[in-house]
């Protein structure tokens, strides 16, 4: 018997290091539950399984999750805002871009903040701060709309990605309250 257990154990982490059997699974129910309530839970749910702590995580720890996948996505925003802004000619158009990865930047701290809010269980000011990085994203795209300016389709989806998980994380976090 012992044998066989060993043997099960050696043929277990042979298949998860090569990849083609995973023994861990997130709990797909939990992750279902949270991200239930979000206007597009598909995007919650991606965010979540593309995260390897997902799979021991509780509520908040679900939160965390799609927080940090937030700021990832503000991340990759503010750096597509440098290139863009470096690559037009427009003085107006360049200023608006700049201002728009001062303003994801700023996202970026806003997170960080609500990371360390939400690890103090101060549940409100994580909402807070999430909502306040989330309107640092409306104001670049309005504004850079105001120019009639149309980012590229890779930006916009990113955009629309954020806001979604965005969206995701406040609601999850109401639930907390």
């Amino acid at each position: 018997m012992e044998i066989i257990s060993s043997l099960f154990l050696l043929l277990s982490i042979s298949f998860n290091y090569m990849g083609h059997w995973n023994l861990v699974f997130a709990d797909d129910t939990l992750i279902k539950t949270q991200c239930h309530n979000a206007e597009v839970p598909k995007a919650c749910i991606q965010c979540l399984k593309s995260d390897p702590r997902s799979q021991s995580a509780d509520k908040v720890g679900i939160a965390a999750i799609v927080i940090t996948c937030i700021s990832n996505k503000a991340m990759t925003l503010e750096s597509n805002m440098t290139v863009l802004a470096s690559s037009v000619h427009d003085k107006d158009l360049k200023l608006v871009l700049q201002d728009c990865q001062k303003e994801l930047s700023d996202a970026k701290t806003n997170l960080t903040t609500a990371m360390d809010r939400l690890k103090n269980k101060d549940y409100d000011q994580t909402n807070y701060l999430v909502n306040h990085a989330l309107q640092n994203e409306f104001d670049c795209k309005k504004n850079v709309g105001d120019l009639q300016y149309t980012l590229p389709t890779t930006v916009l989806n990113d955009m629309t990605l954020y806001k979604e998980l965005s969206e995701a994380a406040m609601r999850i976090i109401d639930r907390f309250l």
